[in-house]
C-alpha cells in the first residue's frame, strides 16, 4: 500500500485526485514472494479520459506486461474503494484480491455505497480487503479536497451561481 501511496502522491502533483494503485504478482524467486508487476494513478484530467482512474492505469500497464488480460495470480492495491468501474474491471481481469485503503462513502463499490464483489452470479470471485492504511490514505484526499475548496474563487450573494 505504501507504493499505492507514492503514485498518489504523483496523482497530486499532477493536479488530479490522489489516488494510486499498484499490481503484484506471485514469484517465488524473489524474497517476499511478491514483484510489482504494474503502478497507475489518477490521469482523468490530464489524459481527457474519464476510465483513467489509478485502478484502470495499473491494470491496463499490469495486462500488457502480461500479454494477457487475466491476472489470476495478481494483486491489486489501490489507496481509494474502488468505483462500479473500476470494480467490474478488477473482477473482469480476474485478480486474486483487491485491498483498497480509504472508503469511498460516495462512489464505493465494494462495500460503502454497493458492493459488486459480492455479486456471487458474476462468473469470478475476488477477495477484497479494506481499510489498509486506511487513515493515512484518506488523510491524502482530505487534504487535496480542503486545499482545492481553499483555491475556488469565493461566489458572490445573489448573482445567480
Amino acid at each position: 500500500m505504501r507504493l499505492a501511496l507514492e503514485q498518489a502522491r504523483l496523482a497530486r502533483q499532477a493536479g488530479e485526485v490522489p489516488v494510486g494503485a499498484v499490481v503484484v504478482v506471485r514469484d517465488g524467486s524473489v524474497p517476499a514472494g511478491w514483484r510489482l508487476l504494474a503502478v497507475g494513478h489518477n490521469r482523468p484530467i490530464g489524459a481527457h479520459d474519464p476510465t483513467a482512474h489509478a485502478e484502470i492505469v495499473a491494470l491496463r500497464a499490469a495486462a500488457s506486461a502480461r500479454g494477457n488480460y487475466r491476472l489470476p495470480d495478481c494483486e491489486l492495491y489501490v489507496t481509494l474503494e474502488p468505483c462500479a468501474m473500476c470494480s467490474m474491471a478488477l473482477l473482469h481481469a480476474r485478480l486474486r484480491r483487491v485491498v483498497y485503503g480509504a472508503a469511498d462513502p460516495k462512489t464505493g463499490a465494494a462495500g460503502s455505497v454497493l458492493n459488486v464483489f459480492a455479486q456471487r452470479q458474476l462468473n469470478h470471485q475476488t477477495i477484497v480487503r479494506g481499510g489498509v492504511l486506511g487513515e493515512e490514505c484518506g488523510q491524502l484526499l482530505r487534504d487535496f479536497f480542503i486545499a482545492r475548496r481553499a483555491r475556488r474563487p469565493a461566489v458572490a450573494e445573489g448573482d445567480g451561481r
